[in-house]
């Protein structure tokens, strides 16, 4: 039988959001009805906390952002919790990739907004101050390094990326083709959201988790029940314990109608 959760954590691109990068109706009805139920929802994204829109008719809600980097308040934007990818460690992973790699360039997302070399095209402008390099607009509050390389393929660049950082940081797979996004040591979307858990009392027995890429392996792995949509990363489906179907069927508004349906206690 599966256990009744207590707390709903899902991802957003590719697993909750629709293509079309919206909530649909049946999906903002189902979770809101949840914590009218017992169970509460947590949003647990890559996304900075500017691209929450899509997420707010649901109400006061809180969501986890930057793979784990940061917990805010949607309604707001207002940051709750920062673990900061310390600034000498990113001048010294930015230092050793600029030293590797044919002129990659860099940025850093905030709880304020996205600081960016001049050479860093191609990614969302919005929210943002420009300077020569990275290094000279750091403030202690980068949440997340993103760091693109135009002359490498994707894959390419991604594992040199790794084998440079090591275990100085850690570097996560979002499914952004040509971006690599790298938080402090052991800042992943498990850990924020086994933090939070643990701040509402809640063990992770008694946790639904909805993921479709590679960084949302570890949280769905660690949650009671790890729940993959359909057209999810293969090693994310995989490793989960049900697969729903896809974004645009409202996969997780279906499988959380049927915990809606149930009486409480266990299914």
């Amino acid at each position: 039988m599966t256990r009744r959760p207590r707390l709903v954590a899902t991802d957003l691109d590719g697993t909750l959001l629709r293509s079309d990068g919206t909530l649909s109706e049946r999906t903002v009805r189902v979770l809101r009805a949840l914590p009218e139920a017992g169970v509460q929802v947590i949003a647990v994204t890559a996304r900075p906390p500017r691209w929450l829109g899509p997420v707010r008719p649901l109400g006061h809600a809180t969501a986890i952002c930057l793979n784990g980097a940061l917990v805010v308040d949607v309604a707001s934007g207002g940051p709750l919790e920062l673990h900061a990818l310390p600034d000498r460690v990113v001048r010294d992973v930015v230092a050793g990739l600029r030293a590797a790699l044919p002129a990659p360039s860099f940025a850093v997302e905030t709880p304020r907004g996205m600081l960016a070399e001049h050479g860093f095209e191609g990614w969302q402008t919005d929210h943002l101050r420009r300077g020569a390099r990275v290094e000279d607009l750091l403030d202690g509050s980068a949440g997340k390094l993103l760091g693109r390389c135009d002359g490498l393929e994707p894959a390419a660049f991604a594992a040199q990326v790794r084998a440079i950082v090591g275990d100085r940081a850690q570097v996560h797979d979002s499914g952004a083709v040509g971006l690599v996004e790298i938080a402090a040591a052991g800042v992943t979307k498990a850990a924020g959201l086994a933090r939070w858990a643990a701040s509402l009392g809640v063990p992770p027995e008694d946790v639904w988790a909805f993921g479709d890429m590679p960084n949302d392996l570890e949280m769905l792995g660690w949650a009671g029940r790890g729940v993959a949509v359909a057209g999810a990363h293969p090693r994310v489906v995989a490793a989960a314990d049900a697969v729903c179907a896809a974004p645009d069927e409202d996969g997780v508004a279906q499988e959380l109608e049927t915990l809606l349906a149930r009486p409480g206690g266990h299914g």
